[in-house]
């Protein structure tokens, strides 16, 4: 499958993407450490916010096939830059919050779906990525 993402430069070190099938835009901006005025999503920001849309999108496909509704659930990205010896992500830490009760079973399942999403497969592998699960209610009866 191809999608189209249209990308035309403003100025000022900023960018707006158009998405070819839905036509929705957003900006992006560079960082206030290199040189932007870090006003939107910076492109390594992205980076982040793709890998933690995409861990908690597919551990909702695999919730729904299972009748578990993850509304309320969240995802936490910290993004950490290093410079040497050139400027690039350097660390992903997600933090996913689920809060309802999941059985043990379920848990599994669904830690699983997250470690499967493409962009987890697609980042570069000196990026470390870990990730650490918090489920908020104790697990419902297996």
């Amino acid at each position: 499958m191809t999608v189209a993402v249209k990308i035309t430069y403003e100025g000022s070190l900023r960018c707006r993407a158009v998405h070819g099938p839905s036509g929705t835009e957003f900006v992006t901006d560079a960082p206030v450490d290199n040189q932007g005025k870090g006003e939107s999503f910076s492109p390594t920001d992205l980076v982040g916010t793709a890998l933690g849309t995409c861990m908690l999108t597919i551990m909702a496909m695999a919730a729904e096939r299972h009748g578990i509704d993850l509304r309320g659930t969240t995802v936490d990205v910290e993004k950490h830059m290093i410079a040497d010896p050139k400027r690039r992500i350097d660390r992903l830490p997600v933090t996913i919050t689920v809060p309802i009760a999941v059985s043990a079973k379920h848990r599994k399942l669904l830690e699983n779906a997250a470690h499967t999403c493409p962009v987890h497969y697609s980042v570069e592998p000196r990026i470390e990525r870990p990730v650490r699960f918090v489920w908020v209610d104790a697990p419902a009866p297996a």
